[in-house]
């Protein structure tokens, strides 16, 4: 007989995105979308029946903040993205993006110089990109996407640095204003963009973004120099087209933070008319409470009638957990003297070296690590006291926590025990676990304090010495509490960014954990913040499970669910890709099948041989209405 399906899911809870209660219901697949969702649907009109029972059949879910830009060009199938039930990233956040291809026509290396450092990726993996990102204009990096064999689904934004450079050049870009007609032209691009399908436009303000090549290390990315004049005519072309701005606060900065993000409202600069904002990030940070709660209070206030604007913090579903490679950190790059270390290049052991070795950066390490320890720097101590630092580092030896090392029985312990115990060592002689132990301690200064402790063990180790803390979100229950927040939108993984510091690839599966704390009704309303709502919110075709929809569908074992810890199942692998080892998360188990238009994408143990090699997710143009599958449009 005639199949009327190309695929059959059969008797899961299906959560459709609309945060409507779950229905036990069959879907029907053909021609990549959904043809069907009702319930006794008959096996034997389909191709293939996944029995489902007992499971959650979820649209597939969105990444609203990643840096996938560069690895969509080398692994276009983005499997650390789909195992975890990722079926759309949006790419081109923080102002950085390939809307323009490498632009090294510019005399620059644009893409190497924004990205090595803000987004901790090694220079010969960014070199490998921008020697395949050969067009120049914006929509002819829409047409390259749609030649590619993509996994997820991708949505990209028009990225402020790169616009800034293609417009005034690099050097240009960070050390003045645009003139009049350099800003006409930056609007027009702007515009011509999100015309052509960029769902958006994106800045950064983060203080502690610095480009990676001489002879600019020191200077921070292009979009950090835009006035507010020149941030308020760009984004009007967002607001006209009812397209987002995603950006950065100038976190030290509050009143500006508060100016920047008031271009949200309607009633003060829009004429009525909201501007969609999407912001990094709902976070409650160590050594700093004040910034959520500033969160907290703009966020109501700007989406208060009164104001009437748009506007989403994105949340975390996870603590901040950040690995270093000794100094080398996305957190060193916000204190000075550490920075200082962090500009030379990754694979610059002797350049490190020699900027530790110099005494005047020793003495300035030590002011930085007891200031606001002690009362002899009193206005320092008094903001500790209070939680109100700039850095999210928190200074803490019990919060450093090694991962690996040379000396092999430091694995797994803070920094706090390994100076206790080097203490004991130098004053008694004994208390070494093992010889190799013994020769580390050899090494340290004597009557050594929490500062020398530090010092040695970047000088000693480098690279070599991994170690981890948590900067932020440390209360489980506090993380908990934002996700569930309407003020907030769950996202800020930063997937394809800090392949060594970070892996929050399965970020939506964490949310949902915490959501399924609340019974079928918070995993309902969960489902509709990673999928139909960000959806809207970019105004692309995804995050549906209804007739007509692309059959983009994840299906996830509710139990393995609750047994999951993200946090203790991130790994290290090597990637051949980046030619370079990356923290990933591995959630195996947990989700059981994913459908990219109705190909399967995820077995539920690995990717499928056809991820990344045939396209199955596409470009999607944000105010685009989805193809008719030919079947359905000869109806």
């Amino acid at each position: 007989m005639d199949r009327t399906w190309d695929l059959l899911v059969k008797g899961a809870t299906v959560f459709d995105g609309t945060g409507a209660p779950p229905r036990r219901v069959d879907v029907g697949v053909r021609d990549g979308r959904i043809e069907a969702v009702a319930a006794d649907l008959p096996a034997d009109a389909a191709a293939e029946v996944v029995a489902a029972q007992g499971q959650w059949l979820l649209p597939g879910l969105l990444d609203v903040h990643t840096h996938f830009d560069l690895e969509v060009e080398l692994a276009p199938g983005l499997p650390e993205a789909v195992r975890h039930g990722t079926t759309t990233v949006v790419t081109a956040n923080c102002s950085l993006g390939l809307a323009f291809g490498n632009q090294r026509h510019t005399g620059s290396d644009p893409i190497v110089d924004c990205f090595a450092r803000v987004e901790n990726i090694p220079k010969p993996v960014l070199a490998r990109a921008a020697d395949v990102a050969t067009w120049r204009e914006p929509a002819a990096y829409l047409d390259h996407l749609d030649t590619l064999p993509l996994g997820p689904n991708v949505v990209t934004m028009m990225p402020h640095s790169m616009l800034r450079i293609e417009v005034m050049g690099l050097d240009a870009a960070i050390s003045r204003e645009p003139t009049d007609t350099e800003l006409t032209r930056m609007k027009a691009l702007v515009g011509a963009g999100l015309d052509a399908g960029y769902a958006g436009f994106s800045t950064d303000a983060l203080p502690f973004h610095y480009l990676a090549n001489d002879p600019h290390r020191k200077r921070k990315i292009p979009t950090q120099y835009a006035t507010f004049r020149e941030l308020r005519a760009l984004t009007e072309e967002a607001r006209a087209r009812g397209r987002v701005w995603q950006t950065t606060p100038p976190k030290d900065n509050p009143l500006a933070s508060l100016r920047n993000f008031s271009l949200s409202s309607g009633r003060l600069w829009g004429r009525g008319t909201p501007l969609k904002v999407t912001a990094v990030a709902a976070m409650d940070v160590v050594p700093n409470g004040m910034l959520f709660r500033m969160a907290r209070t703009i966020t109501t206030l700007l989406n208060s009638r009164l104001l009437g604007g748009r506007f989403f913090l994105q949340a975390l579903a996870a603590r901040f957990k950040v690995w270093s490679d000794g100094v080398v950190s996305p957190l060193s790059e916000e204190v000075d003297v550490l920075r200082a270390v962090n500009e030379q290049d990754l694979d610059d052991r002797e350049g490190r070296a020699r900027v530790m070795a110099d005494p005047a950066w020793q003495a300035r390490f030590r002011a930085w690590w007891w200031s606001g320890k002690s009362l002899r720097t009193p206005i320092a101590w008094l903001k500790r006291r209070l939680r109100y630092e700039k850095e999210q580092l928190s200074r803490k030896l019990e919060d450093m926590v090694v991962e690996r090392c040379p000396v092999e029985v430091w694995h797994g312990e803070s920094f706090r025990a390994v100076h206790d115990r080097l203490t004991t060592w130098q004053t008694t002689g004994i208390g070494a676990r093992s010889p190799e132990e013994a020769e580390a301690f050899a090494r340290f200064p004597h009557r050594c304090d929490e500062a020398d402790l530090v010092i040695t063990l970047l000088r000693t180790f480098d690279t070599d010495l991994v170690w981890w803390c948590i900067s932020a979100n440390a209360d489980e229950a506090t993380v908990e509490r934002i996700l569930l927040d309407e003020r907030f939108l769950p996202g800020f993984a930063d997937s394809g960014a800090h392949i060594t510091n970070m892996a929050f690839y399965d970020a939506n599966l964490r949310a949902l954990r915490h959501a399924q704390r609340h019974g079928e009704a918070g995993v309902a309303r969960m489902v509709h913040r990673l999928t139909r709502q960000p959806a809207d919110f970019f105004g692309v075709d995804a995050g549906r499970l209804e007739p007509g929809a692309q059959a983009d569908l994840v299906l996830v074992d509710p139990a393995a669910l609750a047994a999951y810890e993200g946090e203790a199942h991130v790994t290290r692998i090597f990637r051949d890709v980046f030619q370079h080892e990356q923290l990933v998360n591995r959630s195996d188990g947990v989700v059981r099948q994913v459908f990219i238009a109705g190909r399967r994408a995820w077995d539920g143990s690995a990717t499928t041989p056809e991820l990344g090699t045939v396209p199955m997710g596409r470009l999607l143009r944000a105010g685009e209405a989805a193809p008719v599958p030919a079947a359905q449009a000869a109806k």
